[in-house]
């Protein structure tokens, strides 16, 4: 299972390491049967080649100190130094072959012992020579000291190595022992060499001579089973010969010869002519064994150098090949499987997003051109790139199929959405008219209430519409000032009782982004009034800064973790796609989209109350001053576009519906038919807006139901005179639908009374903590349908008049989709 986990490359190179590894053990054996016959070589000329001549010169030094112990002619002890010389001389020659780093890399550990024997052998026969040229020493001692000498260099012979072949080894190993045997003769000559010297043979020496002779025989009748057929032959020519028929019937006369200090049965002559012959006869065999054995292991040798260049060279060779193979083929399937790879990412990273992008935009979508075949070949990479050309253009039609679908389904909800807000439009339209002509009080505060319902109602399906990726149809020719802009984004929530709005200066917002950032601020003054206290406020301050306008809307409720806000932020600045398993922070994004529109800002951060403060900055070019600086243009929208708020219900409620004109792309409703014209007293001069609508000056009541929450309300300055047409009018009062005037509290008093009386309502109102009685509430929701009414109808005739206008509304208070 774990091999499944490793690249193409780690197994290509496992397989070359374990190629490369079984041609090193092959080659290793090849290698080794030539290092085995270059040692051998090597040995044979640098260690058996010098010893075989000091074996040599040994066994003719012990010859002749036999001798000198058996005699005392002082010729035969120069002669004897000679021999030493020569001796000497060839042990010299072998020591400094031995020494040779030629020598030691071959040689085998007991090879290199056996040498170190030898030489102190070699070394203990200089004190033999001092004792035989002192002649305190007898020839059976001076025998078996030389004996030693000579048995340490048979011992290095044993420890040559040989070739890897059986029968070689074994008549190599033959030869040897046929060697021992003439060494034994050699023994033989040189004890019988000093007997007739010395003209006595000794029974130690009789006992010596009795036992080298069976030792000989025995070794050479053995070691001749084991000879190669024609060293047999040759060895049993030698046998049969005249010289070692002479040596065996002398052999036998010295063993015949028995007792104590008898004289030798041989002559010198007649020994030394057969012992020498028969020496040199039985060498004639062993020196054409080893040119035997020379000639047949030249095959076995040329064997093991065919094997070495097979193994060693073809091998490498292949090797080499297989190593090029494997690597040119590693790379092919590399670079095809990295060109899949390099599809596949792309594909997932780039053409994808692009496609659903695209069609996210609306575009048409070719699939074959999206996906283009990829080729790879007719092999198994190229089988598994036919499946990928397959799977990418399933996956770009399925994204095709999907965003269609989604939009379908965003299609399926802007229609719907859209029905809704013509709905909740005509609702509004409707409410509208029910309260114009409704005079009971407390159905003037149920059907308020609707009306906000209502108008809360329409930001739901305007988020609907946002959701889908559309426009909402709310829009303004106009700047509106932006303290019109708060109050319409604070009437559109639910305890809009609990909002503290500041003064705001005298600021406008652009009229085509009116809509957008009322719809904005009601989301997050919502989300402030649903994560705080119901006994806590939400305050609302804006004022202009270098790049623009910032509004901060702060709660005092339990704020939000690091992580939580760190995740809101990005959430309100990421332009992706919705995503429907995030249904909670639907909010945020539709406070991304709105902020998308207009290049507006939105951070969250904290409060210093511990809540959570809002950051709203709307860019400078969608601002204009007091002063005509920015984008201003002109006056600000009418009053009725926006719905002032108020401190109860009823008063909030009542704007909202003559705010819910323009809707979905439904048209603002008309005007109320303005009253017949009633004379007024010419004290009760109207107080203007700065667009020319006459304003209202109401006192604020607290809430029916609820503790009282005091809103700022931003004072104006009063504006120019109306018209000479609207001023030239005859003053009239207020009158019912019916015609019946209107009546009016405190109307008749002077306005110092009036003052007072004013006064003491507030001070009285302000004292006044439990709830008013219902004839109280019904006299001020009759005054305050009265004061509308008025105002609208002086609205009319300011404007134009609705039948002067064909009964359209003007178009400097008109909301257009």
């Amino acid at each position: 299972m774990g091999s499944r986990s490793t690249n193409l490359r780690t197994k290509i190179i496992a397989l070359l390491a374990s190629l490369i590894a079984l041609w090193a053990f092959a080659a290793w054996v090849t290698v080794r049967d030539g290092f085995n016959l270059l040692g051998v070589q090597a040995l044979n000329a640098r260690v058996f080649e010098p010893s075989d001549p000091l074996l040599q010169e040994l066994q003719a030094e012990r010859r002749l100190s036999l001798r000198y112990l058996g005699e005392s002619d002082p010729g035969r002890l120069r002669e004897l130094d000679a021999q030493r010389a020569r001796t000497d001389e060839t042990a010299t020659a072998l020591w400094r072959s031995v020494q040779d780093w030629r020598t030691e890399v071959p040689a085998s550990e007991e090879l290199m012992q056996r040498l170190g024997e030898l030489k102190t052998e070699l070394d203990q026969i200089g004190q033999v020579r001092a004792d035989v040229s002192r002649k305190t020493i007898d020839r059976t001692a001076t025998l078996t000291a030389y004996d030693e000498a000579v048995d340490a260099i048979f011992a290095v012979f044993d420890a040559l190595g040989g070739l890897d072949d059986d029968e070689i080894a074994k008549d190599t190993a033959a030869l040897i022992d046929l060697n021992r045997s003439r060494e034994l003769l050699s023994q033989q000559d040189a004890l019988i060499t000093g007997a007739i010297a010395a003209n006595r043979i000794t029974v130690a020496e009789q006992t010596a001579f009795a036992r080298l002779v069976g030792a000989q025989w025995f070794l050479a009748d053995r070691t001749a089973r084991d000879l190669a057929p024609t060293d047999r032959a040759r060895f049993d020519r030698m046998v049969e010969g005249d010289a070692f028929q002479q040596l065996r019937t002398l052999q036998d006369r010295v063993l015949a010869a028995k007792g104590a200090d008898v004289r030798p049965p041989v002559t010198a002559a007649a020994w030394q002519a057969a012992a020498e012959q028969a020496m040199a006869d039985l060498r004639g065999v062993i020196l054409a064994g080893g040119e035997d054995i020379v000639a047949r292991a030249m095959p076995v040798a040329i064997g093991v150098i065919v094997r070495l260049v097979l193994a060693a060279g073809l091998g490498l060779l292949a090797v080499i090949a297989s190593v090029v193979v494997s690597i040119t083929t590693a790379r092919a399937l590399v670079r095809q499987l990295e060109r899949l790879r390099e599809a596949a990412f792309n594909l997932a990273h780039e053409r994808l997003p692009s496609v659903v992008e695209r069609l996210g935009r609306g575009e048409e979508v070719d699939v074959a051109r999206e996906a283009p075949p990829l080729q790879f070949g007719d092999d198994e990479i190229g089988q598994v790139g036919k499946a990928f050309n397959v799977v990418q253009e399933t996956a770009v039609r399925t994204a095709v199929e999907q965003a269609e679908l989604r939009r379908s389904v965003r299609d399926v909800f802007l229609s719907l959405a859209r029905r809704t807000q013509a709905l909740v439009h005509r609702q509004l339209t409707l409410l509208d008219a029910m309260e114009r002509r409704e005079h009971d009080a407390e159905e003037l505060e149920d059907l308020f209430r609707v009306d906000h319902l209502a108008t809360r109602m329409r930001r739901n399906a305007e988020n609907l519409i946002v959701l889908s990726g559309s426009t909402p149809g709310r829009a303004w020719r106009r700047n509106v000032p932006m303290v019109d802009v708060v109050r319409g984004a604070v009437a559109e929530v639910e305890d809009y009782t609990r909002v503290t709005v500041r003064p705001l200066g005298e600021v406008s917002l652009t009229g085509r982004a009116v809509g957008d950032v009322i719809h904005l601020l009601a989301e997050l003054i919502e989300n402030g009034l649903s994560f705080s206290p119901p006994q806590t406020t939400v305050e609302v301050r804006g004022q202009l800064v270098a790049n623009g306008f910032a509004i901060e809307i702060e709660d005092r409720g339990l704020g939000m973790s690091h992580d939580e806000m760190a995740a809101a932020n990005a959430r309100i600045v990421d332009r992706s796609e919705l995503n429907l398993a995030d249904a909670a922070r639907l909010g945020l994004f539709v406070v991304s989209r709105l902020t998308e529109r207009h290049g507006v800002k939105v951070q969250l951060k904290e409060s210093a109350y511990g809540g959570t403060t809002a950051v709203v900055l709307i860019p400078r070019e969608l601002i204009t001053t007091a002063d005509g600086a920015g984008g201003f243009d002109g006056p600000p929208a009418a009053e009725p576009a926006v719905p002032a708020i108020q401190s109860t219900p009823a008063d909030a409620g009542a704007e909202p519906a003559t705010a819910s004109g323009a809707d979905g792309g439904a048209e603002q409703d008309d005007p109320a038919e303005p009253a017949p014209p009633v004379p007024e007293p010419a004290t009760q001069a109207p107080r203007l807006t700065p667009s020319g609508l006459p304003a209202r000056t109401r006192k604020r009541q607290p809430a029916v139901a609820g503790p009282t929450t005091e809103l700022a309300v931003v004072e104006r300055r009063p504006a120019a005179a109306p018209a000479p047409s609207a001023a030239a009018e005859p003053e009239s009062s207020p009158v019912t639908d019916a015609g019946l005037p209107v009546r009016v509290r405190q109307a008749s008093l002077a306005p110092e009374l009036r003052h007072d009386q004013t006064e003491a309502d507030d001070d009285a109102a302000d004292d006044d903590d439990t709830a008013r009685a219902p004839e109280q509430v019904r006299r001020m929701m009759s005054s305050y349908q009265s004061g509308t009414r008025r105002g609208r109808t002086d609205a009319a005739r300011l404007l134009g008049g609705a039948q002067g206008a064909g009964g359209a509304p003007a178009d400097a208070d008109e909301q257009v989709t």
